[in-house]
């Protein structure tokens, strides 16, 4: 006979304490003693109860799961749409903001639903599910300065939180970096090494982190003397990178310097280079963004401004969780600092 799965009752006798204790443990109340905490949670392992997910949310009126949505616009046939998706799979940026989201919630039996939104039906979905109680909330990463997803939850009311400051006014909390600092540091670096003609591959002119980097390049390259400054716009892949690169050395072929608002941009850079038989840094000095994997696997190692990405995404987490808990009722802003990591490149 298969032996029955065991109970609330089960763990009270075991545990010596009432099943209502057992039930407030269970859920996380937090009126309950420390040691018969303990009491309580030597007990659930030695008879092997698993909580009830579906009666455990009855009674907290949480699911223990968050949709991470990524969000981006104007993706409206399915091969478009599937090349988002793949886009999102291959960037190395998207691995660590799962990695520092996921960091959060496990310790803590929660577990991310990942959702795409790059259509208005996918968005509306997106708010069918949050509004259905699918999901205690959603930690939105968007490709696009102009997405209306973000304001679409904030009128719906539904708990969210931002990875990046959205350009339009939206009362929901985000995580973000000084991205102006990071170009900033960028242009810092290549004139101290006495770089004269620099250029720069940007990042798409829809996402708002990439016009900060540009300006905060442009802005210190012209306090430095160099008010003109050649850019080449990219899509921070890699592909990208070589096209801008490959187009920056047609018009500009003794360049001596360029910043790439991304790893795999700058990658794309340093091939280009090396196709022609210039050296990097001999001839012409890199510097990438995000410090990534893709900073340490390149030839040379690029150097790189620092984005921590585990750590804003783990924060992203937190405050949404702190959010749902009610914890948190006014939206909140968290703002990280880059900083340059010197390697080969530059």
């Amino acid at each position: 006979m298969n032996r029955q799965a065991p109970t609330l009752e089960d763990v009270a006798r075991e545990a010596g304490v009432s099943r209502a204790t057992v039930s407030r443990v269970v859920n996380g109340v937090r009126n309950v003693d420390p040691a018969i905490q303990d009491l309580v949670r030597l007990a659930i392992e030695r008879t092997g109860y698993t909580p009830n997910r579906a009666a455990r949310s009855l009674v907290t009126r949480r699911t223990g799961t968050v949709a991470l949505v990524v969000s981006g616009v104007g993706e409206s046939s399915e091969d478009e749409r599937n090349a988002f998706a793949a886009r999102v799979f291959t960037d190395p940026f998207f691995g660590r903001v799962v990695g520092g989201v996921v960091g959060f919630l496990r310790p803590r039996s929660m577990h991310p639903v990942l959702m795409f939104a790059e259509s208005s039906e996918a968005r509306q979905e997106v708010l069918r599910y949050l509004r259905q109680g699918n999901a205690d909330g959603a930690l939105v990463v968007s490709t696009h300065s102009g997405d209306p997803l973000p304001t679409l939850l904030a009128e719906a009311g539904l708990p969210a939180v931002l990875f990046a400051r959205p350009v339009r006014p939206v009362a929901l909390s985000h995580v973000d970096l000084a991205h102006w600092d990071g170009g900033r540091l960028a242009a810092e670096r290549l004139l101290a090494r006495g770089c004269r003609r620099v250029a720069t591959v940007s990042g798409p002119s829809t996402v708002s982190a990439s016009q900060e980097r540009l300006a905060g390049f442009r802005d210190t390259m012209a306090r430095g003397g160099h008010p003109y400054v050649p850019v080449a716009e990219g899509g921070f892949t890699l592909d990208s990178g070589v096209t801008a690169m490959t187009a920056l050395l047609a018009e500009h072929p003794d360049v001596d310097g360029v910043f790439a608002a991304n790893d795999l941009m700058a990658q794309g850079v340093c091939q280009v280079l090396r196709e022609r038989g210039r050296r990097v840094p001999d001839d012409v000095a890199v510097i990438g963004f995000d410090d990534s994997s893709v900073a340490t696997t390149c030839r040379p190692p690029l150097t790189s401004v620092r984005q921590p990405v585990e750590d804003m995404a783990a924060t992203m987490a937190r405050l949404l969780d702190e959010h749902v808990r009610g914890m948190r009722t006014e939206p909140t802003s968290v703002l990280f600092e880059p900083e340059l990591v010197i390697r080969e490149s530059a």
